[in-house]
């Protein structure tokens, strides 16, 4: 699992913990992986999913002690809160590469594991922001609109593999690395955030169910509604997080 030194990831890797799982993390600050991972009986590799290679090297690495690997989570990412104008270039780089190709190169390294396993499930924890576009976080909503397209088009990729891939959605989640309570502007949006618990146990519904693509609260579905039929409307609507 990606990311999973906070947020999300260390919630997901507790709630698989409890479950008998023993959870692989993946990050880069080893001080908060180790201590994850000694909550959750897991174990952790320090890894910027970013960086191609390092994912290879990480995924050698695993695949030598777990050479059949039953669950894949892609779940790292990190903020992007700028219009494409404003944004660093380097910044916008990186969060297309932890976003989005981060998924591709998890998959690609570890499918040896997951073909091995006989069946296996891959999670993509995407955002309702890969189906919308929110006003001042364009490069955060483009990466999701790649990430979320890529899930979408693995469900028929690997069909046949035995890997069943779902999509999670989740909205505002508060989190170390998306502090919403603290940075959304508006009183309504700041009612609907969640926590990584939340999330974390909506994951492992989804995949004991077997459940393809979901949002995390169920109603977020009508932004991704409202979007299809009327493009634009929630650019205009959407108060700016900043």
């Amino acid at each position: 699992m990606t990311g999973g030194s906070s947020g999300i990831g260390a919630a997901l890797a507790q709630e698989l913990g409890k479950r008998g799982w023993r959870p692989v993390l993946l990050a880069r600050r080893e001080d908060r992986l180790r201590e994850v991972a000694g909550e959750c009986d897991g174990e952790y590799e320090v890894c910027d999913v970013g960086d191609r290679e390092a994912v290879e090297r990480a995924a050698r690495r695993i695949l030598e002690r777990h050479p059949r690997i039953a669950l894949l989570v892609n779940n790292a990412g990190i903020p992007g809160r700028a219009g494409f104008l404003d944004i660093e270039p380097a910044r916008l780089e990186e969060v297309l590469r932890i976003n989005f190709l981060a998924g591709v190169w998890c998959l690609r390294a570890f499918l040896p594991g997951l073909e091995a396993a006989g069946r296996a499930d891959l999670v993509n924890v995407v955002s309702v922001a890969g189906t919308v576009a929110w006003p001042a976080s364009g490069p955060y909503s483009a990466s999701k609109h790649a990430q979320l397209a890529f899930s979408r088009s693995l469900a028929g990729e690997l069909r046949g593999r035995g890997i069943t891939v779902h999509t999670v959605n989740p909205g505002f989640v508060e989190t170390e690395g998306f502090p919403q309570r603290g940075t959304l502007g508006s009183t309504l949006l700041r009612r609907v955030v969640i926590d990584p618990d939340d999330v974390a146990r909506h994951i492992v519904r989804v995949v004991e169910r077997g459940r393809r693509e979901t949002f995390v609260p169920w109603w977020y579905r009508s932004a991704a509604l409202v979007q299809a039929i009327v493009p634009g409307l929630l650019a205009r609507v959407v108060p700016r997080s900043r």
